[in-house]
């Protein structure tokens, strides 16, 4: 595992009975990283800005800030290393580096209840109701980049499922969306060319907090890491069986016989599995460069 700040919490915050919110505040106070908490539906949101702290509705000056976002609640009975506790440390490390880099056109969220109930739907996601109080707000216009399991791996995915979480939908308002998706995962392609990055995959994922942000009317583009052998083997797989994408998004996943087929990474989400043990600190400087070119522009 990495060393030094933020990543000597990470055992803390993926200890069984860790207070996550709790641990997660403090270190934000002892990094003195400029926060507020954002309390909507019962839900407790983190805003992160370059300032002291922030605000819910920020006035921002030149383009729309752009918007790391990663959830920071996990499922019970699983430690959460890669879902979503990894995500959260190296966006913590990006926020370090931008204070450093005096850097001020970003905010960045981490987000509560991004993990669904039994019975609960999309609508029920932390991020749905947060993103609906963003309309209401200057924030409603950032660029909005969810990362989620990012530390297992060192290909980059960009995902597509928010073209399939949106094919269906109509009305107005949902053409704009699509565009705007399309300008974000435009972006992401773009800076991952301006570093060189050679392992960059567009490829469909488990729905994360996109979901909600895209129900709530919100531009969101999904950023996730697999290991180069399982990444290749799925895109390959679904380039054959297209349908097979369809289980990434089944709440019923654990019981179909078809989830063989998922690449191993995803499949140890949500479970005991999800352990330290898994991941690859060694690549998780490429997550940090990319986010932080993101945030740059």
């Amino acid at each position: 595992m990495q060393e030094g700040p933020p990543y000597h919490r990470f055992g803390d915050f993926i200890a069984p009975a860790a207070d996550r919110f709790a641990i997660l505040s403090s270190l934000m106070d002892e990094l003195d990283l400029g926060f507020s908490v954002l309390t909507i539906s019962g839900c407790r949101h983190f805003l992160l800005s370059p300032g002291p702290r922030a605000s819910p509705g920020p006035v921002f000056r030149g383009p729309p800030p752009v918007i790391p976002v990663a959830h920071y609640d996990r499922v019970a009975d699983s430690p959460g290393a890669n879902d979503n506790s990894a995500a959260v440390f190296l966006l913590l490390e990006t926020a370090m580096r931008l204070r450093e880099e005096g850097v001020q056109n970003w905010r960045i969220i981490f987000t509560d209840k991004e993990e669904l109930g039994l019975g609960e739907g999309v609508t029920d996601q932390g991020s749905y109701s947060l993103a609906l109080g963003l309309r209401d707000t200057e924030l409603r216009d950032g660029r909005f980049y969810i990362f989620d399991a990012c530390g297992v791996g060192d290909t980059l995915i960009i995902s597509t499922t928010a073209d399939h979480l949106m094919k269906n939908e109509e009305g107005p308002g949902t053409e704009r969306t699509r565009l705007l998706v399309q300008q974000l995962r435009n972006a992401a392609l773009e800076t991952a060319r301006d570093l060189l990055m050679d392992r960059v995959l567009l490829l469909r994922t488990p729905f994360s907090d996109d979901a909600g942000f895209l129900r709530a009317g919100i531009a969101a583009q999904t950023i996730t890491v697999l290991p180069s052998q399982e990444a290749a083997r799925f895109a390959a797989l679904l380039r054959k069986q297209p349908e097979l994408a369809d289980i990434l998004i089944n709440r019923d996943l654990p019981y179909d016989r078809r989830r063989i087929y998922i690449p191993e990474t995803w499949r140890s989400l949500n479970s005991p599995g999800d352990s330290r043990l898994r991941l690859t600190p060694e690549h998780f400087k490429r997550v940090v460069r990319f986010a932080l070119a993101l945030c740059k522009g």
